[in-house]
């Protein structure tokens, strides 16, 4: 059977059409762009679908495994289940029909979510040890951990601060550190930087690749942004309206220490415009 790799002559992308049966699209998931290395697969979504009480339903039938190591953004329009998709491998929401199964074991799991969602009356120290806190670690070692993740984010000298005091971007970053602080291996980004100007976007977006270098991680980001997801990901899986169901996958070759200035590269725009006209042309055609 001939491969449905469309590769861009001008870029490094890797492009996956949309699937078939679910289920088929697994072996290709697990290759790397360009040749055959198997990545460690960390956790297996298979038929996932969820319904509301309402009658809606948001999401699938979807089939996707998640890679040690990526970063997998999800895009797609707004209600397709993309932040369902990640609340149920948060395991915070439970499916519909399907499964989801870590092969590995369980990671530890992070989730920024789209708000802040800080503590008023805690200061900035407090909001970020609360996950600490919540696992009775010793004060004198919860307070080390969150001013550590305090600096990672650029906020060590914010420790005293209270949430009213801070800018929406200095908000998220405490966010951030607060998903840090407790180690996670798998890191869930539910549109993060959606409320941010363009340029604490495009900060925040260089200081989060930053992160996922230096720890390692696996991230999984929720995102409306073709530009915030071409410029993050290694990896870029498109949604379908509602039910969200895989439209298409991109698997990205980005230069790992990208700054703004890569966004004015021929490879940038050239993966922004096919990963845009992937997500119009699915629009299109479930009008």
């Amino acid at each position: 059977m001939p491969s449905t790799r469309r590769p861009c002559r001008n870029c490094k992308i890797d492009y996956l059409p949309q699937r078939g049966e679910a289920g088929e699209p697994s072996a290709l998931a697990r290759q790397r762009a360009g040749g055959g290395n198997k990545l460690t697969v960390i956790a297996q979504l298979r038929g996932l679908e969820r319904s509301f009480s309402n009658g809606i339903k948001a999401l699938g039938p979807l089939d996707l495994d998640i890679e040690g190591g990526e970063f997998l953004s999800l895009l797609g329009p707004s209600g397709c289940g993309k932040s369902t998709a990640l609340r149920i491998i948060a395991e915070l929401l439970m499916p519909s029909a399907g499964g989801l199964a870590w092969p590995g074991g369980k990671p530890r799991i992070g989730f920024v979510f789209q708000d802040p969602t800080l503590m008023p009356w805690s200061d900035v120290r407090g909001n970020v040890r609360l996950p600490l806190d919540l696992k009775r670690v010793p004060r004198r070692e919860s307070n080390s951990r969150a001013q550590a993740a305090l600096a990672r984010v650029g906020l060590s000298g914010f420790s005293d601060a209270y949430p009213r005091a801070l800018s929406g971007g200095m908000r998220m970053r405490v966010a951030i550190a607060r998903a840090l602080v407790a180690k996670p291996q798998l890191l869930l980004m539910d549109e993060p930087f959606a409320a941010l100007d363009e340029i604490g976007r495009d900060a925040l977006n260089e200081d989060l690749l930053k992160l996922w270098r230096e720890d390692s991680l696996t991230i999984v980001f929720v995102t409306h942004s073709v530009y915030e997801a071409s410029f993050l990901s290694t990896r870029i899986v498109t949604l379908s309206p509602r039910p969200g169901r895989i439209v298409s996958e991109f698997r990205l070759s980005p230069p790992p220490g990208r700054t703004s200035e890569w966004r004015a590269s021929r490879e940038f725009v050239e993966t922004a415009r096919q990963v845009s006209l992937s997500l119009r042309t699915a629009v299109a055609t479930a009008a």
